[in-house]
């Protein structure tokens, strides 16, 4: 059974949408956690304020561990705290974490199944103006080829708390992928929310877009525009980029013919590969992909950088009819 389609926010397209960091929205769900549940814990690496992880410092300190930057000893810290029943939320930039102490997580957290939730902030070039040294493009690409673990990036603020309380209640090694800038609320409350269930956020038939993160929201609103030229799109929220979704990709090919994949991260290793490999090993049809494509970013503010690498909504548009053209003809 495919997961139900999520409730869009009625404001999408209009300038009364609210916008919210989806950092802020795991600081809000892990201080929610504190509250219930002795366990939980949450380590930094110099980085509680950025992480959103201060308010959890501030009210349960005998909870919390300043690891200062040394994120490699982080992550080893956090999986003793796990194996010794533990709930640990191990939070930095994911170009530190798991960018510098990827063996760590390789060896002490995913070999050893603890039970480590791995927390990237200021992912894609939406970090802006901090430069590429810390716009994380190829953290999906290092994570999701990592056994036992989880790798999830929320669409927004709503999601992200949604899927922070998830996987504090799931047993293993998680990776939550978050941003740093306030972006728009794609879904509400009462949206539906599965770890490893793709969800459906607006119907069509001619082109199937799949998506991860906040950048989806340039997505929907390409597609809608697409609707006054008589182009229906498909939008999948794929959520949940390991385990993968393999039954509602498939099913999207099969309905439509021809896939486009969006996601702030280099095209090379990751979602929009995941989707690729699902599709030549169960039904191959067309794909583009839109992301990064074999490219550090730079400074500048969001919307000039997703412009500049291809990742705005004219380009998604062009990208769309693109693979439109390629589909088999019946």
């Amino acid at each position: 059974m495919l997961n139900p389609k999520q409730k869009l926010n009625p404001d999408i397209g209009t300038n009364d949408i609210e916008t919210k960091a989806t950092r802020d929205g795991f600081g809000e769900a892990l201080l929610e956690l504190g509250a219930k549940d002795e366990n939980i814990v949450a380590l930094t690496g110099d980085l509680a304020e950025s992480t959103r992880v201060l308010p959890f410092a501030e009210k349960y300190p005998e909870r919390f561990i300043e690891c200062g930057v040394a994120e490699q000893n982080m992550m080893g810290v956090a999986a003793g705290l796990a194996l010794a029943g533990k709930i640990p939320f191990a939070a930095s930039y994911a170009t530190f974490s798991p960018g510098r102490n990827w063996d760590q997580l390789r060896v002490s957290v995913c070999y050893s199944e603890a039970n480590v939730k791995v927390i990237g902030a200021h992912t894609g070039v939406s970090v802006g103006p901090d430069g590429a040294t810390h716009q994380a493009l190829e953290d999906i690409a290092i994570t999701r080829v990592l056994p036992n673990l989880t790798v999830i990036q929320p669409c927004d603020s709503i999601e992200a708390a949604k899927a922070t309380t998830a996987i504090a209640h799931l047993k293993g090694p998680h990776y939550l992928r978050l941003t740093r800038e306030k972006t728009p609320l794609i879904t509400t409350t009462d949206s539906p929310f599965t770890i490893g269930k793709a969800n459906i956020l607006k119907e069509g038939k001619d082109v199937v877009l799949i998506g991860c993160g906040p950048l989806l929201y340039n997505g929907i609103k390409a597609a809608i525009e697409l609707e006054k030229e008589n182009i229906h799109v498909l939008v999948i929220n794929l959520h949940t980029i390991k385990p993968l979704d393999e039954e509602t990709i498939i099913w999207a090919a099969k309905l439509t013919g021809a896939v486009v994949t969006l996601e702030e991260h280099q095209i090379h290793g990751g979602m929009g590969s995941a989707v690729a490999e699902c599709l030549a090993t169960n039904y191959p049809v067309p794909q583009e992909f839109v992301g990064m494509n074999d490219s550090f970013g730079e400074s500048g503010t969001p919307e000039e950088l997703w412009e500049k690498y291809g990742m705005g909504v004219e380009s998604i548009k062009q990208t769309i009819k693109k693979v439109i053209n390629r589909k088999v003809k019946k």
